[in-house]
């Protein structure tokens, strides 16, 4: 190993740079005043205890909360710290649980830390945002995980929280296949069900957390209108095809059906399920769906594509081939640096953003990923080969 590799695959250096960056721009946020998502998720905790409509515009901040009504239990021990200091503790809350994720991938010390690496500016740019979307990510990649580690009871608990706060955590059923007890999976799911539904009506009441579960409903079809015409969402395959052809009234359906049914061509390979490599794929390839054929999808969404990116690099065959690593590099520049002062604006202002662009990368890698599920063969052996470059 070269000294520059023992430099940046050094667990003290990569864990100072994870929490560091984030850190930085949460406190850059902060000190100017720009931390509107945190008011929007504190003020879940808030209107649910006072039983005001969870989805209404508010006079705390700008735009309206899309999370369901248990995200108010989960911000609650936050909302009782000052301001500032809350969306802080907030930021790094967010990146401390995607880092213990990323932590429990079945992969060698060295790729987890490439990993790390690999995603540490797109967590910064969601820190910027004080977004959630690192729990999310964190929240997907455990589900895989506890489902691995035939821990179903975990696994469903995950799922149905992620759903029950910001519905991209329903997408955790991509690993049921994998599953050695899928009774014990389904009972479970169920189960936890019901106890996360009623959960939040301990600090509000039933009456008014039933009717926010229908109140969320509306807003999400409303925001889903919305996030069309915005070149702040939307950043997405259909994103793409409306502005670069200049064609806003694609339907949605038209390019996610055919998405779907190329998702699934996975579970064709049924005699792989036990194989820790194309659970891998199939992890990376669920991550980066989830984002990419998503109307909400915002720059700051993108820390849970990427983490499918950098999964997916880290779990392929060893030496890999210069295609491979020039889409690594095209995904670095104009998925994770094009947001930031390091990429040219001119490019991003007048390219990147008018055209979703953003998306591009995630999606050829997506499509490279649905090939490989398709034709890679996996050998026998469960671990991951070590990393090397050809």
């Amino acid at each position: 190993m070269s000294r520059l590799e023992k430099i940046f695959l050094n667990k003290y250096f990569v864990t100072v740079l994870w929490f560091g960056l984030s850190l930085a721009a949460v406190i850059k946020q902060v000190a100017h005043g720009h931390f509107n998502n945190y008011f929007i998720y504190k003020y879940v905790f808030i209107n649910l205890t006072h039983q005001q409509n969870l989805y209404n515009p508010q006079p705390y901040y700008f735009d309206t909360n899309h999370y369901g009504p248990l995200f108010g239990l989960l911000i609650a021990p936050f909302s009782y710290l000052p301001d500032g200091f809350g969306a802080i503790l907030w930021v790094l809350f967010n990146a401390a649980i995607l880092y213990w994720a990323i932590w429990q991938l079945p992969f060698t010390i060295n790729q987890r830390l490439a990993v790390l690496l690999i995603c540490a500016h797109e967590l910064m740019t969601a820190a910027f945002a004080v977004q959630f979307n690192p729990s999310m990510a964190a929240i997907i990649i455990l589900s895989f995980v506890f489902v691995n580690r035939k821990q179903d009871m975990w696994a469903t608990l995950l799922i149905v929280a992620g759903t029950m706060i910001k519905l991209y955590g329903i997408v955790g059923l991509a690993f049921f296949f994998f599953s050695k007890d899928k009774l014990r999976f389904i009972w479970t799911f169920i189960m936890w069900s019901v106890i996360l539904f009623v959960l939040p009506m301990a600090i509000s009441s039933p009456q008014f957390v039933v009717q926010s579960y229908h109140d969320w409903y509306v807003s999400l079809a409303h925001k889903n209108g919305e996030n069309t015409i915005s070149t702040m969402q939307d950043i997405s395959v259909m994103g793409m095809i409306r502005r670069i052809f200049k064609y806003p009234q694609l339907s949605n359906a038209i390019v996610i059906l055919p998405g779907m049914l190329l998702f699934a061509t996975a579970y064709l390979r049924i005699k792989e399920f036990g194989n820790t490599h194309f659970r891998l794929l199939l992890l990376a390839s669920t991550l980066i769906f989830t984002v990419i054929f998503s109307t909400g999808s915002e720059s700051p969404t993108y820390i849970i594509a990427f983490t499918g990116v950098a999964i997916w690099f880290m779990n392929l065959d060893r030496p890999v081939i210069g295609f491979e690593v020039f889409l690594l590099v095209f995904a670095l520049l104009i998925t994770s640096l094009s947001p930031s002062d390091l990429f040219p604006k001119y490019i991003n202002k007048h390219y990147i953003k008018p055209y979703a662009f953003k998306a591009l990368p995630c999606f050829v890698i997506w499509l490279r990923i649905i090939y490989e599920t398709l034709t890679r063969k996996f050998n026998s052996q469960s671990a991951v080969a070590p990393v090397a470059v050809q």
